[in-house]
């Protein structure tokens, strides 16, 4: 290829990048004018729903991706992410009820998954071999997933608002064509020999796995008793499952995962830490989103404004990182500070009540954003670095599959939690109802929620908690600045 069409195909992989990491946030804003257009009286219980149902899709594809990568090309794998994913935009822009959306979620989160791990791919296979691979990676990972955070809800908020939430499903439809043409036509990529098989068995047992685990989640004390003969017989399933896929990887000539990865003491506790972020990520955005709306009265559009200190938090110590690389700082210090300023924000929001300064609660999002600035993206370099020269792929793509499956959990688990806590308060009242209540009844109702919410951080920090506790068994000599900056920007 030649200069001007290496930078026009690291463009187009940008973009996309960032098509991805806005629409993991755009539904975050939208969630109330959603649930008022398709199912008012029950669709807050589904709504969680909407988030795992896309992510659970991407990480039951994201294991086969890699191998895709292998045996037909990094284009034409992602020509096929990008196909689904607009294909599932469409879909979802055209739903009918909650159901029809979430399954159309899923159908864009299969393509979804592709956007990000495909694309990791197709930028180191541009990337200049005399690029200086040193340095720059540290800001990127803080300035992308700031500026997703803050601006994916921001652009739904305003299109859910001022037009209809189903433009938050148009809007990919021309960026992704302008890649898909893009991308078909400029990058030239070399061919894959293709001797290498699929294991689409061992794909199909985690993702059998996966969603074994998150019904249990979802449904567990909820709409079935844990005791329950349905949920036990879930339960033995997703046991089974994953009791197949651990023996398909040992027996597999070309596992998805190759459990030889985690006997890596860096890749071991990288992929723990990146799926307990990704858990208490999912915790504290979604449910700062419903906070301000159902219990502060916010309007779609001016809540997500409130991410905005976040992603400048994220921002600021995304750009600091390298200075602290180059004072000596590692890996293990930039996440066990990130985890700790996390944590500290997670319990001060749990601490919020009805009639908390929203000026403190901006506070308590910048710190927010302080810690999750130092979470997102670090773990990439140092489980690449550490990974077999000929496992770097699946170690890559491994990394991805935790994260996703922690955000699927983490939506899955928290909105458990506060459906089961606003109950025990509430009896009998849907969470979709509190906004039509008047008088004593509202007030109550809205105290019972808040007391839900808080729960909820609660139990974000202590998996926040946990990450610091994992990040300091990681090595101390590993430099904080080792992730690229295209590693930085996937995995936000």
């Amino acid at each position: 290829m030649t200069e001007p069409q290496r930078k026009l195909g690291m463009l187009f992989c940008l973009i996309t990048i960032i098509l991805a990491v806005l629409d993991m946030n755009i539904v975050s804003a939208a969630t109330v004018p959603i649930v008022r257009d398709l199912d008012p009286v029950h669709g807050v219980d589904q709504l969680p729903w909407l988030v795992s149902a896309f992510a659970l899709a991407a990480t039951a594809l994201l294991p086969l991706y890699g191998k895709l990568c292998d045996v037909y090309g990094a284009k034409r794998a992602l020509l096929g992410a990008v196909g689904v994913f607009l294909l599932g935009s469409a879909l979802c822009g055209a739903a009918q009820s909650m159901t029809q959306l979430i399954a159309f979620r899923a159908v864009q989160g299969i393509g979804g998954g592709g956007l990000m791990s495909v694309t990791m791919v197709v930028m180191a296979q541009l990337k200049d071999p005399d690029e200086d691979k040193s340095g720059g990676g540290g800001g990127m990972g803080g300035i992308v997933g700031g500026a997703g955070m803050a601006v994916g809800p921001l652009i739904g908020a305003l299109l859910a608002d001022h037009l209809d939430w189903r433009w938050i499903f148009y809007v990919n439809l021309p960026l992704g064509l302008l890649v898909l043409v893009g991308s078909a036509l400029v990058l030239k990529l070399p061919r894959s020999a293709g001797r290498r098989g699929l294991d689409f068995l061992g794909a199909a047992l985690a993702a059998a796995f996966a969603t074994g685990l998150l019904l249990v989640t979802e449904w567990g004390g909820k709409t079935y008793a844990w005791t329950s003969p349905e949920l036990l017989g879930l339960a033995a399933g997703t046991a089974l499952a994953l009791g197949l896929f651990l023996w398909r990887q040992a027996t597999a000539a070309e596992p998805v995962l190759p459990l030889s990865l985690f006997r890596v003491p860096e890749i071991r506790i990288g992929f723990a830490v990146q799926g307990l972020v990704g858990m208490g990520l999912m915790g504290a955005i979604m449910y700062v989103m419903l906070y301000l709306q159902v219990a502060r009265g916010v309007e779609a559009t001016s809540a997500s404004l409130y991410l905005i200190p976040m992603a400048l938090g994220m921002t600021a110590v995304g750009l600091a990182v390298n200075r602290l690389a180059a004072r000596g700082w590692s890996v293990r210090a930039v996440l066990v500070s990130g985890a700790a300023c996390a944590t500290a924000a997670l319990l001060l929001l749990g601490l919020n009540g009805p009639d908390t300064s929203l000026w403190l609660v901006r506070a308590e999002l910048v710190l927010l954003g302080i810690g999750l600035g130092q979470l997102i993206g670090h773990l990439i370099g140092v489980v690449q670095e550490a990974a077999p020269v000929h496992q770097l792929g699946v170690a890559t793509t491994g990394i991805r599959f935790f994260q996703t499956l922690g955000s699927a959990l983490g939506a899955a688990f928290f909105g458990t939690v506060l459906a089961r806590v606003f109950d025990s308060g509430e009896p009998g009242t849907p969470l979709g109802a509190v906004g039509r209540l008047t008088g004593a009844a509202r007030e109550h109702a809205v105290h019972s929620f808040i007391d839900a919410v808080d729960v909820v951080f609660f139990s974000a920090a202590g998996v926040m908690a946990l990450v610091m506790v994992l990040a300091l068994q990681l090595r101390p000599t590993v430099p904080a600045a080792g992730p690229q900056p295209e590693q930085q920007a996937l995995a936000a």
